[in-house]
């Protein structure tokens, strides 16, 4: 009986102790999370969507998930269960709630959190103090920060994310009042007494990233160079002025710094990294650094991986080459080193680089550097990923090792060099993975390597401005199955272009400049993704395909300059992202299509064709027209009034049709247009004076970034990968090289002159051009309002009246044609202060007076420019300017005098003829008949001796 009480009572506490197990495990395991901090959590949600946000649905109450450790974006510890990491980026931005000033107290039950991350969520600012004894990481990148956070309560912080905020740099020279409302992160700054504020808290953070803020002062950056144990800085993307602080070499724990696109100026001290010893990492690419740089200075850097020093440094002379130093005691992984003066006189490529073997990427552009091709760079690194030696002046041909192989390497670019020769015909398989190869701008030769097919990743290929002709491969276009760009302008390739291709992820296709004829062929149409298409300057012929309209993504078509005939079809009427239509210069007929509704159109070039009829009015549809260029067609009729509706017009080239009627008031309208030509029109009355309300040649900045920069082709490359806790963009990501051919482009006559303008050149121009029609009436005066215009020409039309004295205000004026009209009156003398005009010339009119002073751009005016005005005298004429000759010959002023002495003239010539008729009738008369004559003298006698008495 007892055992059996023994058991029992055994049983009983085993069975309870089972009991107390399961409520333990049931509150910490199925719970989860402590209460308080559920609770906090639940707070912290309702101030993220704050006022009407729906985000964190898996936080909630009894009914969703109960274990808060289980709620999305949250961590806990897996012994104790206390949250210990919150990834909250994105979770506010994506809701479009709008800025939010969070009240620090709602972390307060978070003992023991260790990460905290708010990025990207419209934060701009806390209330309090972030009270996180055990917090090591902070991230609020990419906010709206105006201000550090108060960090004093964060004496655990390791890591620091400050990026991508509007953080000044008043933040950062720290402050001298000891008041806690005013201190900030004093990052090193002592005070009046000595002691150091902030650098107690911040004594053990390790990472800091303040990349892309507003610390534009080197001042403000000094502070940093009192945290001694920072492993890993970034102030990229600052505009920060001034010079490197030389204090930068106290950091001796520093392993990566970035530097990169600010405006620094000055030298780098050959000093700055000697003391340096961990560094791996280094960036001071896209800075405005001077003088000369030693960069043989690092060679004792022994863990030093990546040297960053591209972007325009043309004012920096960097040498390499010392013969008293010794081999470098690193191996780098990346060497940027581009757009400066390299090697002086020399300009050889560094022969450090034959001693490194653990390359991935090689960035020497635009040096100058001369020589053959490296390739033995290739050799030495097996593992190369990226080799970029564009804008160089490298000889010689292209020659690889025999049975080379380079797996690795996926950027090739020789581009802008003197590289002659033929391409390797096996090159597809000494470079197998490729994914980009540029060698445009050379002097290569020969045939299309049929190998190239073989590259099965291949997304850029540029082979463009070269000398290269034949046929395209039809191995090409099969094989190639990752091309997305396809650049072979300005060669000599001939033939048809291929009926067949696989070519589906093709965006762009530049042909434009070579010689290859035939149709257009569907082989395209299997490339849907097509973004940009241009085969211009070739001898394409038959119709325009009305399936181009199949490309729904397409931006830019140009099929200028072939033998194109037919209409505009139909099918580019679904082109709804086109921005570019270019048609010119072949024989298309007709009209526009009614259904050309293309509302993104920017760039609509149409000249040189078979156009007829009335302007369409489907162009009124076109509410972001920047260029409209229908010059040299048949259109006839007038300008219809609703061509002021297209207030975002910058050119309008209407020269060379059969159009008619008076100059509307309607271009009035256009206030932003900066080249305008009516020329060889019938155009007839008069100038509309309002044409002085444009903006001829004011700066636009709208038109420059538009026009300018043209577009850019290819997609970011992952090259080497750098491990950091901070992005370092510039490291990782490389650039395809290749951009289009696809800048805007006009012709316009100025300076005698049928001149192109494109790219950066053309948001500069600026003219209007009425001549060669019918034009009458008096130059408005108002003309000489547009004091930023370059060009005027009102030649060939029957204007009359003076010059307008206001056309001396024409101050950005170059050229100025007032030939062939009826101009009177004088040169105005002070357009001698004309100091821009180079081309000028008012020849046959009837112009009168002496010609302005030869001084400044008059001095340089010859007899041409007067020639066909009698009346005019003085240099560089032959007919000077006497006292009796100006007032015989210079009409007056006052019109009323012209008119009344010209009636008095008249009046005169025809009483003397009337008299002269008259006085030799009666001669006659009295000569043959003799009895009058008797009778005449014998009155005369009578007469004349009544008077002698």
């Amino acid at each position: 009986m007892g055992a059996v009480t023994s058991g029992l009572y055994n049983a009983i506490i085993l069975y309870a102790s089972f009991l107390w197990l399961l409520l333990v495990v049931g509150y910490y395991g199925c719970l989860g999370c402590l209460e308080d901090e559920r609770v906090g959590l639940l707070n912290l949600k309702a101030s993220i969507n704050h006022p009407n946000g729906t985000a964190l649905s898996s936080w909630g109450g009894d009914t969703i998930i109960a274990d808060c450790c289980r709620w999305e974006y949250v961590t806990c510890d897996n012994k104790t269960n206390r949250v210990i990491q919150l990834d909250l980026s994105y979770i506010r931005s994506d809701g479009g709630l709008g800025e939010w000033y969070m009240n620090a107290s709602l972390l307060l039950p978070f003992h023991q959190l260790q990460i905290l991350d708010l990025s990207e969520n419209e934060l701009t600012g806390f209330q309090g103090l972030l009270r996180l004894k055990k917090l090591r990481v902070l991230n609020v990148e990419g906010n709206d920060l105006t201000t550090i956070p108060v960090l004093s309560a964060l004496p655990s912080l390791k890591v620091l994310y400050l990026r991508w905020n509007r953080i000044n740099s008043s933040q950062l020279r720290g402050v001298q009042e000891k008041t806690s409302e005013n201190f900030r992160i004093q990052l090193g700054q002592h005070n009046s007494r000595g002691s150091s504020q902030g650098q107690e808290y911040l004594s053990k953070l390790e990472v800091l990233d303040l990349g892309y803020n507003n610390l534009n002062d080197s001042l403000s950056i000094e502070g940093l160079c009192k945290l001694s144990d920072l492993e890993e800085l970034d102030i990229s993307r600052n505009g920060i002025d001034g010079n490197l602080p030389p204090c930068f070499n106290n950091l001796t724990s520093l392993r990566t710094l970035d530097l990169s696109r600010n405006n620094f100026k000055g030298t780098i001290p050959s000093s700055l990294f000697s003391s340096l010893k961990l560094l791996q990492y280094i960036s001071l690419s896209r800075n405005s650094f001077e003088g000369s740089f030693d960069f043989t200075s690092l060679f004792n850097l022994s863990k030093l991986e990546v040297f960053d020093l591209g972007g325009d440094n043309k004012n920096l002379k960097v040498e390499t080459e010392n013969s008293m130093s010794q081999l470098p005691l690193f191996q780098l992984r990346v060497f940027r080193l581009s757009e400066c003066v390299l090697n002086g006189e020399s300009r050889v490529i560094p022969s450090f680089l034959s001693n490194q073997y653990e390359l991935r990427v090689v960035d020497l552009r635009n040096n100058g550097i001369i020589g053959d091709i490296p390739t033995w760079l290739l050799v030495n690194n097996s593992k190369l990923e990226s080799f970029s030696l564009s804008g160089n002046q490298l000889r010689g041909p292209l020659a690889f090792e025999l049975n080379a192989k380079h797996v690795y390497m996926k950027r090739f670019d020789i581009s802008s060099n003197l590289i002659q020769g033929e391409i390797p015909p096996d090159i597809g398989s000494i470079l197998p993975n490729l994914q980009a190869l540029s060698m445009s701008q050379n002097a290569l030769h020969g045939n299309f390597p049929t190998s190239i097919g073989d590259m099965k990743s291949l997304e850029l290929l540029d082979l463009s401005n070269n000398n290269l002709s034949g046929l395209l491969p039809q191995h090409l276009f099969r094989g190639c199955i990752s091309l997305s760009s396809l650049i072979l302008s300005n060669n000599n390739f001939d033939g048809n272009f291929p009926a067949e291709s696989n070519l589906t992820s093709l965006s762009y296709l530049f042909l434009d400049n070579n010689s290859f004829s035939g149709k257009i062929s569907r082989g395209l149409l299997k490339s849907s993704t097509l973004e940009m298409l241009d085969l211009g300057k070739n001898s394409f012929s038959g119709q325009i395909p009305d399936w181009i309209g199949n490309f729904p993504k397409l931006i830019s078509v140009v099929l200028s300059k072939n033998h194109l005939e037919g209409v505009i079809p139909t099918g580019f009427c679904k082109l709804g992202e086109l921005q570019l239509l270019d048609l010119s210069s072949n024989k298309v007929g007709m009209s526009i299509p009614p259904c050309f509704n293309l509302s993104n159109m920017k760039f609509l070039h149409l000249q040189s064709n078979e156009l007829t009829g009335d302007i369409p009015n489907v162009l009124s549809r076109l509410p972001f027209l920047f260029i409209l260029d229908l010059k040299d067609n048949k259109f006839w009729g007038t300008i219809p009034p609703w061509i002021g509706s297209l207030t975002s017009l910058r050119v309008l080239l209407l020269r060379g049709n059969e159009l008619h009627g008076s100059i509307p008031f309607d271009l009035c309208r256009l206030r932003s247009i900066r080249m305008m030509d009516l020329s060889h029109n019938n155009f007839s009355g008069s100038i509309p004076p309002c044409l002085n309300n444009l903006t001829f040649g004011a700066r636009d900045r709208m038109f420059l970034t538009t026009t300018g920069s043209g577009f850019w082709v290819g997609s970011p490359l992952a090259t080497y990968s750098y491990e950091s806790q901070i992005s370092l963009f510039s490291v990782f990501i490389e650039e395809q090289s290749g951009t289009s051919n696809e800048d805007a482009k006009v012709y316009f006559t100025t300076k005698w002159r049928f001149e192109s303008y494109e790219g950066k050149v053309l948001p500069r121009m600026s003219g209007m051009d009425l001549s060669w029609n019918n034009l009458t009436g008096s130059i408005p005066p108002e003309l000489g309002d547009l004091s930023k215009i370059h060009s005027i020409n009102l030649s060939g039309n029957h204007l009359t009246g003076s010059i307008p004295e206001t056309f001396s205000n024409l101050k950005a004026i170059e050229s100025l044609d007032l030939s062939h009209n009826m101009l009177i009156g004088q040169i105005p003398p002070r357009m001698i202060e004309l100091y821009n005009l180079e081309v000028f010339t008012v020849a046959y009119n009837d112009l009168s007076g002496k010609l302005p002073e030869r001084k400044a751009q008059f001095a340089t005016f010859e007899e041409s420019s007067y020639e066909g005005n009698p009346l005019l005298c003085g240099l560089p004429l032959n007919r000077s300017c006497s006292p009796a000759r100006a007032a015989l010959k210079t009409p007056p002023a006052n019109s009323d005098n012209e008119e009344k002495e010209s009636w008095e003239a008249s009046f005169l010539w025809s009483f003397g003829g009337s008299f002269g008729v008259a006085f030799l009738g009666i001669i006659a008369f009295l000569y043959f008949n003799s009895y009058y004559r008797e009778l005449l003298f014998y009155f005369i006698a009578k007469n004349l001796t009544f008077l002698q008495l």
